[in-house]
């Protein structure tokens, strides 16, 4: 081979976002609802005639060892994935990075895929996922958590359970045809203009579950029963109520950090919700990113957020999870 190309899935959150961390699923465990889109991280891989590390993401960097990368993700996954030759890597993303869906976890989801390719070897999608959170959290100590490798590992909507011990328990949520029309119909994205890097938001939930802030940890144990009624309105197909739930969602959520909202978005917030939007909130850790919303009558609000300058993200989900392809 000398070509592996390969692809990881970016996510949006539907309920339970933020159990995930182990300063808190390893004292009270977590849970989640979680859908992969049809937006990715890709990747190619280049095996053959390499006579220098070449990597090649927002920045170029051409190095004789692994060591000497700059990137942490890359660094750190080929000193413990890749014993072979000179690589060079190039990557690329439907989104900016910073924007709340997961593109941390699915690149380096997505780099160990193209690397089990390249060593011509098998990897499930929980080995994957756990080898992608044992870069970003145990190596590189980042205070994020497991959901996003997960999501980019597997696909599709699935129920995630973060146990004590740090096992998960994955639960695919077979929703029916009329279900997910509606979902795919009626759940809109919409780019609020603004990026952050999570590991200020993420960081502050950190410390303070860590430290046993009371208030924080009642914010979490709330979120995580969100989560499951979450899960049970979407088994159900009560999406209305399930739209009723994501407002509450947003509303115990930015009163868990600084910084969680700004100005910019509540205004967008608020003029979705005047247009017919249910229920909404910021996918990710929060701060900037986009706004996803259900709405009652989607072509009223595309206008209204349309006139305010939010441009929509046209989504799917999707079902596959990380892939990858050899080219000779």
């Amino acid at each position: 081979m000398s070509v592996i190309f390969s692809r990881a899935p970016l996510r949006i959150s539907l309920g339970g976002g933020g159990t995930d961390l182990p300063s808190y699923y390893e004292e009270h465990g977590g849970f989640l609802v979680s859908g992969a889109i049809d937006k990715y991280v890709y990747m190619l891989t280049h095996t053959v005639f390499q006579r220098r590390y070449r990597m090649k993401y927002s920045e170029t960097e051409e190095v004789d060892t692994i060591a000497e990368i700059r990137h942490p993700i890359l660094r750190e996954t080929l000193l413990r994935q890749w014993k072979g030759n000179p690589l060079e890597i190039a990557t690329v993303a439907d989104v900016p990075a910073g924007t709340g869906m997961g593109s941390s976890g699915a690149f380096t989801v997505c780099l160990m895929k193209g690397l089990a390719h390249a060593r011509r070897t098998s990897i499930a999608p929980g080995a994957l996922a756990e080898a992608a959170c044992e870069i970003e959290i145990d190596v590189l100590k980042e205070p994020v958590g497991k959901q996003d490798q997960y999501v980019a590992a597997h696909g599709g909507i699935c129920a995630y359970t973060f146990n004590q011990d740090g096992s998960v328990e994955v639960e695919s949520l077979e929703l029916d045809e009329r279900t997910l029309r509606l979902l795919r119909d009626h759940l809109l994205l919409f780019y609020t203009g603004e990026t952050r890097s999570a590991t200020a938001v993420l960081g502050d939930q950190d410390s303070r579950s860590k430290e046993g802030d009371a208030e924080m940890l009642e914010n979490l144990h709330r979120t995580k029963e969100m989560g499951y009624r979450s899960r049970d309105l979407l088994l159900a197909g009560d999406l209305e109520s399930y739209a009723e739930l994501m407002h509450e969602h947003w509303e115990n959520k930015r009163k868990r950090s600084p910084g969680m909202a700004s100005e910019h978005i509540d205004e967008l917030y608020t003029l979705a919700r005047r247009s017919g939007a249910i229920g909404g909130k910021l996918v990710g850790a929060g701060g900037g990113g986009f706004l996803l919303v259900y709405a009652r009558t989607p072509q009223d609000t595309r206008q209204a957020m349309a006139a305010a300058g939010a441009q929509e993200l046209v989504f799917d989900f999707e079902f596959g999870g990380a892939t990858g392809t050899e080219f000779a």
